[in-house]
């Protein structure tokens, strides 16, 4: 069955989806000082903030979240209170940077709000479910996967698939003691990539049932052909060749199609010792004999990882290029590693490339890998 997608919004370090897709195609580093007091106990100096109103407040992910969930629907058109419409947030930290707060005798938080089942209820009341699942760095192609489940079983009209992060210290702890110097800058497939950098944000997507009439009347901007996932469990942080392997297999078996017919892929990208080259060796495998193969991009030099929501901020760009738009380039990345040599990296300038299927690769700690195919509109 055919999920349309009818709305989409995103909120990142640039804010929301214009201002994001323009500085993507600028090229431009959201990257800045990171906004923590001490940063010289976390090993971490620089993130991808995003700029709050209130940048003190206790639940900022939940924020994020609610406004583009309520942008999305709103695109879609839909008339929550007439038909079924549920919910399904992806996170890799949930609110943790509220729970990093909670030895502070004026915080107070109650544990149901670590999901986001309020955050979502404030802006759309009459959802029928909200579920929340917490898969790492894969978790909004996760959600995807379940939005897409939920549609296939009749258990819903249409469903809003979503995701959020926040920094949090104790994230930003581990990452900084995985590097020998801070990093910089994110830099995908570089050579001298000197590793991760967090990115906050969020991202929504409406998807409706293909089968039957529309129950919104906002514009079909592309459709989900299908989503691929696997779960390897090899490492807890290392990367699995053929755990990411089995997921754009099974992703590209599950939409009906050929390597071949991809014209993009917007990578997972962390400028990590260990994702980029391994991510670069699978796609050249995969596209091996699809002459001359996708262009390949990735936007976390832009919005650094932004972990939950990185998936569907992903996809959200490829979105642009099913609509005719060029392809932002790889920002950050001045010399291509040696294993992406066999890969049509986009650099520099975005490319003005036709793209009727794309792909959006998303992988998680313990190997939960999401992968997803979308199309251009019928």
């Amino acid at each position: 069955m055919t999920k349309l997608i009818t709305g989409v919004e995103i909120r990142s370090c640039f804010g929301e989806s214009g201002a994001t897709f323009e500085a993507l195609a600028e090229g431009r580093s959201g990257v800045g000082e990171l906004r923590f007091p001490d940063t010289g106990r976390l090993g971490v100096n620089r993130g991808y903030h995003v700029d709050d109103t209130a940048p003190e407040a206790l639940l900022r992910a939940s924020g994020w979240l609610g406004a583009c969930v309520a942008s999305a629907v709103a695109q879609s058109g839909i008339d929550v209170t007439r038909v079924r419409v549920a919910v399904v947030v992806g996170t890799g930290l949930r609110e943790l940077a509220a729970v990093e707060r909670l030895d502070d005798p004026e915080v107070s938080l109650r544990t149901a709000r670590l999901h986001f089942a309020e955050a979502v209820r404030q802006v759309l009341p009459d959802a029928t479910e909200v579920i929340t699942v917490c898969n790492a760095c894969s978790a909004s192609g996760h959600a995807l996967a379940l939005a897409c489940d939920l549609l296939d079983l009749d258990e819903a009209d249409a469903v809003v698939a979503a995701g959020c992060d926040a920094m949090t210290e104790s994230m930003l702890a581990m990452i900084g003691r995985v590097s020998d110097e801070p990093t910089d800058q994110l830099r995908p497939f570089d050579a001298d990539r000197t590793g991760v950098l967090l990115g906050e944000g969020a991202a929504a997507v409406v998807l409706e049932r293909g089968d039957r009439p529309r129950v919104g009347r906002g514009p079909v901007l592309g459709e989900v052909l299908g989503v691929g996932l696997s779960c390897d469990a090899y490492h807890e942080t290392a990367p699995q060749p053929e755990g990411i392997t089995r997921a754009v297999r099974d992703a590209h078996e599950r939409a009906g199609v050929a390597p071949g017919d991809v014209g993009l892929v917007v990578a997972h990208g962390t400028g990590t010792a260990l994702n980029d080259p391994i991510e670069a060796g699978v796609l050249s495998e995969v596209f091996a004999d699809a002459e001359p193969g996708p262009v390949v991009t990735g936007i976390k030099g832009s919005t650094g990882h932004t972990s939950g929501s990185a998936a569907l901020m992903s996809l959200a760009v490829a979105l642009q290029a099913l609509a005719g738009r060029p392809v932002p380039g790889v920002t950050g990345l001045r010399r291509p590693l040696a294993e992406a040599e066999r890969l049509r990296l986009v650099t520099g300038a975005p490319a003005a490339v036709p793209v009727r299927v794309a792909q959006v690769n998303a992988f998680g700690f313990g190997g939960v890998n999401a992968v997803c195919m979308i199309g251009s509109a019928s």
